[in-house]
């Protein structure tokens, strides 16, 4: 795993169109037991090289009911999204992630994973990649039928502050599919 990690972290496959030098951010361990999958990390993250480490990863953490000390834990969550590098601002937030990266690391760092108890897709791309020819038409429905992806995959909607107002709109999210995904957590972090 370290020279994977070592591999990955040196990556330079998108510098030309990244708006930084290449900063591959991930967390991963053999014995990562959760592991989380969103887009690509945001300027906060860039700047902090820590994944999550903004206002979605607060909201993240609440959802999965874990403190900060459990999830920068790497023998309980890997955090490894699409793009791995920060690929800059558009004129309606971040851009999405480069293609290039899953397809380049991600199989490799599951082949290394030894303890995976479920997987957290956060977001269409991640959604797109791993539910290839099983998501819904929306993400909304998409993370409505959750159970459907189930035992594996748990689907999520990005937990941006920019989601609020999809939260609001989906009460079902919060009374329903948070109330199930704190359980999960809680369990598999207990059986550690």
């Amino acid at each position: 795993m370290d020279k994977l990690l070592s591999e990955i972290r040196s990556c330079t496959v998108c510098q030309e169109s990244l708006p930084y030098a290449p900063k591959p951010i991930i967390q991963v361990s053999k014995s990562s037991k959760i592991v989380v999958i969103g887009q690509a990390p945001g300027q906060k993250v860039q700047d902090s090289g820590i994944p999550w480490d903004d206002a979605s990863g607060n909201n993240l953490r609440e959802w999965l009911g874990v403190s900060k000390q459990e999830f920068y834990d790497d023998a309980l969550f890997a955090l490894m999204p699409m793009g791995f590098c920060f690929p800059g601002t558009g004129k309606s937030g971040d851009l999405p992630p480069k293609l290039a990266c899953a397809p380049l690391w991600h199989q490799r760092v599951f082949e290394s994973l030894q303890e995976v108890k479920l997987v957290l897709l956060i977001g269409q791309y991640a959604q797109h990649y791993y539910l290839p020819n099983s998501p819904k038409s929306t993400l909304t429905e998409t993370v409505r039928n959750y159970r459907e992806y189930l035992p594996n995959y748990f689907p999520l909607p990005h937990p941006s502050p920019r989601n609020n107002i999809w939260q609001k709109k989906n009460q079902w999210f919060k009374e329903d599919v948070l109330t199930v995904l704190k359980e999960k957590v809680a369990m598999i972090l207990s059986s550690c």
